[in-house]
């Protein structure tokens, strides 16, 4: 675990390491491996659920540190209580740098400055998501199929 961590900068210090764990949440996760850090994930994290693995690539991302962050999809196919943990270091992640996020579930989104829609046709609308629900527009329409009519 240590190893794939570390990847992001491959002369980081334990303490780099442990900031980043801590600031990905993945502290639990460390503490009930059986060898903790030194732990063997196997190739891919084959013995990582899901959001273990993204919460890995967030730790390797805080650790990169890079100006520019892009997040695909960051929380699909995610359990509510994880999406949440995840969004929580996504959120810190994103804090102070440009960050372009690809989503279909708007709650990854919805924080953000400006928020662009793109269909098939090309830009369809862009401003806050406060600005967006008061259109009548694709983002309003998605929210709703989302979240429900109650805004």
């Amino acid at each position: 675990m240590r190893e794939n961590i570390a990847y992001g900068k491959l002369d980081a210090t334990d303490e780099e390491i442990y900031d980043v764990i801590r600031l990905a949440n993945l502290e639990d996760v460390v503490r009930n491996m059986e060898a903790g850090l030194d732990t063997i994930i196997g190739e891919r994290g084959v013995k990582l659920s899901g959001g273990q693995k993204q919460r890995l690539a967030i730790a390797r991302m805080f650790l990169k540190n890079p100006p520019i962050l892009i997040l695909d999809e960051a929380t699909s196919a995610l359990d509510t209580e994880t999406e949440r943990v995840i969004q929580e270091s996504l959120d810190k992640l994103a804090d102070g740098r440009t960050t372009l996020i690809i989503a279909h579930r708007l709650a990854t989104i919805q924080h953000a400055d400006r928020i662009i829609v793109v269909n098939e046709e090309g830009i369809k609308e862009q401003g806050s998501h406060t600005e967006l629900l008061q259109q009548d527009g694709v983002y309003k329409r998605l929210y709703e199929a989302q979240f429900g009519r109650n805004m």
